[in-house]
């Protein structure tokens, strides 16, 4: 039992189809020929008369004239009953199905849909009396029933799997059915038509018979590849290759529908299953050939896009037009499936017809981006992360995991979020290359797991690669106008020491903050960022302290994490920092109405910030950041020199050594110090005032060696020499006294006010154009946010202005 005996019985169910065909056909011929031998029916005018009201109960129907007539004094006395005027209309016996030689033909070709309890379109029946019609009928109604009828032309189809060449005799036996079927039921109909009145009908069923044969092998199939994962069990077959369980399952739901009696009904659902097949069939093919997709190459040379969605147009029509609430029932069913299959199955790939359109619509839209500068109205964090640290499959870094939760915290922004690891290695290295691979999978399953929609990269580098491979990567990163303008970094959670490496975390923290300034990106630092919650609702204040306008990305930014659940019971506060001589009621004012325009619900505190004598402190830690820069920079040297001296091939005797001329590198050092320390300053307080007008000086010096003579040179002592040096640095000192004291300040006052808060954001300052200032600079950010549990320092570019128009 199984299929193959449904299929050996098959001849003898197209023997028995064959044959009923034929004796639709000699019946109408026979009477055509012979109009006297037609099944006789009682007539009361245009009314169809029962036959259990004419005929007595052990009367056969072949006698029904010789009871329709007015003698019949029990028929006369129910019509009587039934109608008003019944004795004035027509009595008559007349013959159901004249033939084609009648008029019967052409009387049939206009369209007849009565309604519920009607006998005719718009004419009220007599339920006890008369054949009327007990549902409602429309052309589409009818269209539902009498659409199963068609639907065996696919029984190849379903059967792909047992057939030898299936690209061959799929389409030709496909055609052949339609054809043959198409002329068996319009004769078949032309048959009917020949009926009086259309009062005799018949139904076709033997079409269902087919799905036996190829609905258990559908079945099979789809749990063999595995797309729906709980059909695994139909994926069993027995040792004749039988699909035995999806028989059984298929004659179940065959005989569960046989068993309701509603087959009008289920005939309109089951096609509704039909449809959406043929639809999306038609649909992909559009797509297919819409997109250009290089593997779709159809067979049929006169195939064209337009046919396939004229087609699945028919199919939504027919849809909607029967039973709208049915079809949306279906579709959703369908979506369902769809989302179903693509978070649980689909292991196989075959390739999918919305990732083609994806890619086809990505494509356009990044055309249509400019890459120039977007309107402020458009402008929204695109956040780039950056990170290098040892991986480990025991052991979870934290900053790493903050860090990205940080960023899906911000995801109100609705903006792209690229998150790239540097891991040192050979990129020409297999092995390598794997391991890059693996820590690849593992950031793209962390970024699932915190709901951080984007894309994951790693980078391999040598040790003295870091910093050449950060400027490329900021540089080449991106599609079009759809790249990062927002560099997210955490700030150095170990102190520099004089066993630090080139790529350490606090070398490779200034490289990429100096290629993100370079770049023109946004930058925000996240200090603390152990300290940052991951799914813990804070309450409390986010304190944001305004020194400079800078376009409001702090607030932005505020904005954007108050979205988030975690910082959602938070409240803004903007401390602006206002000098003595500053109106601190007319910046309140001033403050409130630029907040209130824009839509952002925010406390303004204005505090001054005085200026009173240096004090200790700042002398102290002064000295402090001086011996650190120049412990750095001995370490910076001393790991050139070892690289240089580990180089295959050259001149030993050309390089350096590590300790030579340290009078005259001090000497250098200090000057370029002295000249290069002003861009360090920014925000009134530490402001780059004199960055751009520094340059300009430089770059005049440069035009004037080169176009005017050199003028003689005056007499210079060694004395002259070390005065002058001593002077230098006797400023450089003075300068950076007042800077640190500046920093210890605005410390004091940050604690002052935002000590318990749950976050501070202030502007950062702009980083200094020379690497030998970093040091200082970083030191000078670590002594504004000392004793500060969570800090972010935020500094824009001027793009992101938050405008106050919607």
């Amino acid at each position: 039992m199984g299929v193959r005996f449904v299929q050996l019985l098959a001849p003898v169910s197209l023997v028995c189809v064959i044959f009923s065909i034929f004796a639709c056909y000699a019946g109408a011929v026979e009477k055509t020929l012979y109009p006297d031998t037609g099944q006789r029916i009682c007539m009361l005018n245009d009314h169809l008369l029962q036959a259990k009201i004419v005929l007595p109960p052990e009367e056969p129907i072949s006698e029904i004239c010789n009871y329709c007539n007015w003698t019949n004094s029990e028929l006369k006395s129910i019509l009587i009953n039934a109608y008003v005027n019944a004795t004035q209309m027509k009595l008559s016996c007349v013959n159901g199905y004249p033939g084609y030689g009648s008029k019967a033909l052409i009387q049939n070709l206009g369209s007849n849909y009565p309604g519920f309890l009607q006998y005719s379109y718009g004419k009220e029946a007599n339920p006890k009396v008369e054949v009327f019609q007990d549902v409602k009928t429309t052309f589409f109604l009818i269209l539902a029933i009498y659409f199963p009828a068609v639907t065996g032309i696919l029984t190849g189809t379903n059967m792909s799997g047992d057939l030898a060449n299936p690209q061959k005799s799929i389409p030709g036996g496909t055609i052949a059915a339609q054809l043959t079927t198409s002329f068996i039921y319009f004769s078949l109909a032309t048959c009917i038509w020949s009926s009086n009145k259309s009062r005799i009908t018949s139904r076709q069923i033997w079409p269902v018979s087919t799905w036996w044969n190829g609905a258990p092998r559908l079945l099979q199939s789809i749990a063999k590849d595995d797309v729906i994962p709980f059909l695994q069990p139909f994926s069993k077959v027995t040792k004749k290759n039988e699909p035995f369980y999806g028989l059984i399952i298929t004659t179940f739901i065959a005989e569960l529908g046989i068993l309701m009696g509603a087959m009008d009904n289920i005939a309109a659902v089951v096609d509704f299953f039909f449809l959406m097949c043929y639809a999306f069939v038609n649909i992909i093919c559009a797509l297919h050939s819409i997109l250009g997709a290089p593997n779709w190459r159809p067979r049929y040379v006169y195939y064209h896009w337009s046919l396939s969605l004229l087609g699945a147009a028919l199919c939504f029509f027919i849809m909607f037009s029967t039973h709208w609430d049915y079809s949306i029932l279906s579709i959703l069913l369908c979506v369902i499936i769809y989302k179903y299959v693509q978070w649980k199955g689909a292991k196989k790939e075959w390739g999918d017809g919305i990732r083609g359109l994806a890619l086809t619509t990505a494509q356009y839209s990044l055309m249509q981006i400019s890459e120039k500068d977007p309107h402020p109205k458009n402008w929204r964090p695109q956040l780039l992360i950056l990170h290098s640290m040892p991986w480990s499959k025991e052991l979870v870094d934290v900053r790493y995991l903050n860090l990205l939760n940080f960023a899906a915290q911000m995801k109100a922004g609705k903006g792209l979020t690229m998150v790239v690891s540097f891991l040192r290695g050979n990129p020409s290295n297999e092995e390598d290359m794997k391991a890059a691979q693996q820590v690849k999978a593992r950031m793209e399953n962390d970024m699932q797991q915190l709901r951080l929609r984007g894309f994951a990269k790693t980078l391999l580098y040598d040790e003295d690669q870091i910093a050449g491979s950060v400027n490329a990567l900021i540089q080449s990163i991106g599609i079009g106008g759809l790249k990062p303008n927002t560099l997210l970094l955490s700030w150095p959670t170990r102190e520099p020491s004089e066993d630090q490496v080139v790529d350490s975390e606090y070398q490779t923290f200034t490289d990429k903050l100096l290629a993100g300034a370079v770049s023109g990106m946004a930058l925000v630092v996240a200090k603390g960022i152990t300290d940052f919650p991951n799914t813990v609702k804070l309450s409390g204040h986010l304190d944001v302290y305004w020194i400079v306008r800078d376009g409001g990305l702090c607030l932005l930014i505020t904005f954007l994490l108050r979205q988030s659940k975690v910082w959602r019971h938070c409240k803004i506060r903007i401390i602006a920092v206002a000098r003595q001589q500053e109106n601190s009621t007319k910046l309140k004012q001033q403050l409130q109405t630029y907040v209130y325009q824009l839509r952002i619900d925010a406390e303004i505190l204005v505090t001054e910030l005085s200026d009173p004598e240096l004090s200790k402190t700042a002398f102290e830690r002064t000295l402090l950041m001086e011996e650190r820069s120049k412990m750095l920079k001995q370490i910076q040297r001393r790991g050139i020199v070892s690289r240089q001296l580990n180089e295959p091939g050259g001149d030993s005797e050309d390089r350096t050594p590590p300790n030579s001329s340290p009078r005259a590198e001090d000497t250098s050092s200090s000057n370029d110090s002295s000249q290069k320390e002003q861009p360090i300053e920014n925000n009134e307080e530490f402001g780059d005032k004199n960055a751009d007008n520094d340059e300009g000086e430089g770059q005049n010096r440069k035009e004037s060696t080169h176009y005017l003579p050199r003028q003689p040179s005056l007499p210079f002592t060694e004395a002259d020499g070390e005065k002058q040096k001593r002077l230098k640095a006797l400023d450089r000192k003075k300068v950076l006294v007042h800077k640190m004291h500046g920093a210890i300040r605005l410390n004091e006052l940050i604690l002052e006010h935002s000590n318990e808060s749950q976050l501070v954001l202030f502007s950062l300052p702009k980083p200094p154009i020379h690497k030998d200032d970093v040091d200082d600079y970083i030191h000078y950010l670590e002594v504004i946010s000392d004793k500060l549990q969570r800090v972010l320092f935020v500094r824009g570019t001027g793009a992101e202005v938050i405008t106050t128009s919607s």
